[in-house]
Formats: structure tokens, sequence, C-alpha cells
């Protein structure tokens, strides 16, 4: 894969530009305070009367209602959920967006399933962060680089990678802007979540938690060696590789690790895993959340309180009670 940065980027061609930022959650505040302060002075927000549009003006922007926001605009980011943007952009973008101008993925979620269906004037390109906007602030904040994904979809003007580029350095992640496509930023950030970062390290701290407090240990200790350490192993994976971390710690905790890792994540887990993949690249995870979505979010309420009334969540919130440097940190 070919990776840019910031020096193949000509910033010329965002800050001479209105932007249109819709949206001001998680991704879409670090967009718009990254441009900012990159040089980029006419940044627009586009958000509902509430708690997100409140904190836009507060932090000094202009905001209104999508569809006047994006009127003039030259480069429409779409930061609002993946599941409001296909009434979104129908209702609000597509009807008022001017002609020739660029339409912005932070994910490739609603195109790439097809809930959205540009117009064909329109250049339609993605940039995404390899991180939650929160990151992506602290980082560009400290005058350090972060690395990103972007994408052409369709290059209606033939400005559009330039403008991807552009954009990706204003936003801070110049240190590394990989070219990909719509379909494979989508299913690789979807899989990761679910069967990895958000789906599988969460059930498995659970599990491990379960089978210590059953076997009759405490329930504070099976919390900090099953969750609480957790973050230490991961930080060092994070800065050194996996090779790295084993290089940190014990003779006798890498020992362990080679015998029971496979254990754990054997056969059937690959293939479970291989049928969630088959799941993400059908577009059946999409279609079931679309619906779930679309009812209400009933179920989604219902897992919700599930997983927060586990004993695990009880005692962790008494024991990080005892630690206020880990509030200090987040």
């Amino acid at each position: 894969m070919k990776t840019y940065t910031a020096q193949d980027a000509d910033l010329a061609l965002v800050r001479g530009r209105k932007i249109a930022v819709i949206g001001y959650g998680n991704q879409g505040a670090a967009h718009a305070l990254n441009l900012r302060d990159s040089g980029v002075t006419d940044v627009a927000i586009g958000a509902r009367p509430g708690a997100s549009a409140d904190r836009a003006r507060a932090a000094g922007f202009a905001v209104a209602e999508n569809a006047q926001a994006v009127r003039n605009a030259d480069v429409v980011v779409l930061g609002a959920p993946d599941e409001k943007l296909p009434g979104i952009y129908a209702r609000d973008i597509e009807p008022h967006m001017k002609q020739g101008a660029a339409l912005l993925f932070i994910h490739g979620f609603a195109l790439h399933y097809g809930f959205i269906a540009p117009r064909a004037d329109l250049d339609v390109i993605l940039v995404a962060p390899a991180g939650p906007g929160s990151s992506l602030r602290a980082n560009y904040t400290r005058g350090e680089g972060y690395i990103g994904l972007f994408a052409v979809h369709r290059d209606a003007s033939g400005q559009a990678k330039r403008i991807a580029l552009a954009y990706g350095a204003a936003i801070g992640v110049g240190a590394g802007m990989i070219e990909t496509d719509f379909r494979e930023e989508t299913e690789t950030d979807l899989f990761g979540e679910q069967a990895v970062l958000c789906g599988g390290s969460a059930e498995l701290a659970r599990a491990a938690f379960e089978t210590l407090v059953e076997a009759g240990y405490a329930p504070e200790l099976a919390y900090f060696e099953c969750l609480h350490q957790l973050k230490l192993l991961v930080d060092l994976m994070h800065t050194r590789g996996i090779a790295g971390m084993y290089q940190a710690i014990s003779n006798t905790a890498e020992y362990g690790a080679y015998r029971t890792g496979p254990r754990i994540v054997d056969a059937h887990v690959r293939e479970e895993m291989k049928r969630v993949l088959a799941d993400v690249q059908s577009g059946r995870f999409a279609r079931d959340w679309m619906d779930e979505s679309a009812d209400g979010g009933a179920g989604m309420a219902k897992l919700r309180a599930k997983a927060a009334a586990h004993p695990i969540e009880t005692v962790g919130e008494r024991l990080r009670a005892m630690m206020p440097w880990l509030s200090k940190r987040e």
C-alpha cells in the first residue's frame, strides 16, 4: 500500500475553501478544531440544537442547521453516526450541496453498504484517522503526528486525491496517510472492532473474571488480573509490538502466554472469526445494525443494560474510586 505524508500535501487546497463539518461529536470536533488551527478559516458546523451545537458555539464555530451549513461549502465532512448518515444525506445534504463540491467520509460504512449513493457531480473521498478523535486532537495539540487512511471513490473534479491529502494533513494525520479504498477500510474496521478491540477483548476479560470468581477467588483480585492490568500489556504492544511486549514481561508470563494463548484462541475461535468476517463482507452485520437503529434501538438498550449489570463493573467501579489518577489520565 502506498503511504503519503504532509510533505505530499498542499494545504492551500483546504485553507482557501469553505468546509462544513456535519456533527460535532468525538471525530467532528477534533476535525473542526484541527482544521482551524491549521489555518482553515472558514469552518462551519452543521448540528441540530442541543449539547453538541452548544459545544461548537462555545469553541467559536459558526453553527447552523445541516442544510444551511452545506449550502455554499466546498467540502462537506460527514461526522455524524453511521446509522444517522443516510437520512441526513437524503434530507439535508444532497438537495443543498453545490455542484462540484467534495463529499468527505470519516468512515466508509454508509457508502460501502449502499445506504448513501452520492450525486454524480461530487468528489467522493474518505479520510479516516486511525484512532478516536480525542487522540487525534491530543496529538495535534502536542505537535505530534498521527496516522490515517484515505481513499478516493470518485474523482469528478480531477482534484479529489489532492483534496484528500490536504485535508488529512490539515487535521493532523500527515505522519502517514495510507491509501486504501472504501471497502477495505470499512470491512477491516468493523472486523477489528468486533473480533478484538471492542467485542473480543471485553468478552475475554468478562469470561476470565467469571472463571476466577466461580472458582472461589476474590472478585477484586480477578478484576486486577483480568482487566486492570490489561492496559499495561496493551500499552507495551502498542509501543513495542507483541514481540516487544514479551521482552518486557517475566519469563514465566511469556512461557505461559506461548502455552496457553493457542488454547484460548483455538481452531474453533478462528473459524468463528471467519464467520464474523463473512457477516461483515456480505453486509449482513450492516443490515442488522441499520434495522436495529430504525426500530428505535430497543435491542441495543437491553445489551447495554446487561453489560453494565455485570459484576465486573461493580467491582471495577469500587476499585477505580481508589485510583483517582485514572480519571486524570482520561
